[in-house]
């Protein structure tokens, strides 16, 4: 089941969302035909509620949205992207186990 937390950015809405949140924003870069993004969208999830209040979580569909991926560098998805005070922080590529995420987040508190 999707979270409620989990919140979608856009080209449009990245700037304003994300690199001006004053909380650590954790960005799931995805596609809706790629398997590995459906696999680490559970954690995603999780990680949206676990750390609701302390860390902004969301998504951006790379085809609807391809300059983002593109400013960031995103080659292959799933991309995972923690972003602080609008600067990147650390990131992942590929479906990784939710201890990965959580340590990369705990960086960033």
């Amino acid at each position: 089941m999707a979270s409620d937390k989990v919140l979608t950015f856009s080209d449009d809405t990245f700037d304003s969302e994300v690199l001006k949140s004053p909380v650590p924003v954790l960005v799931d870069f995805w596609a809706t035909w790629c398997a590995p993004c459906k696999a680490i969208a559970p954690v995603i999830d999780a990680i949206a509620d676990e750390f609701d209040g302390k860390v902004k979580v969301g998504k951006v569909n790379v085809d609807d949205n391809p300059g983002t991926p593109g400013k960031y560098g995103v080659r292959g998805i799933p991309t995972v992207i923690l972003f602080k005070e609008g600067k990147v922080v650390d990131q992942v590529v590929g479906a990784v186990p939710k201890a990965q995420l959580e340590a990369l987040i705990k960086k960033a508190l």
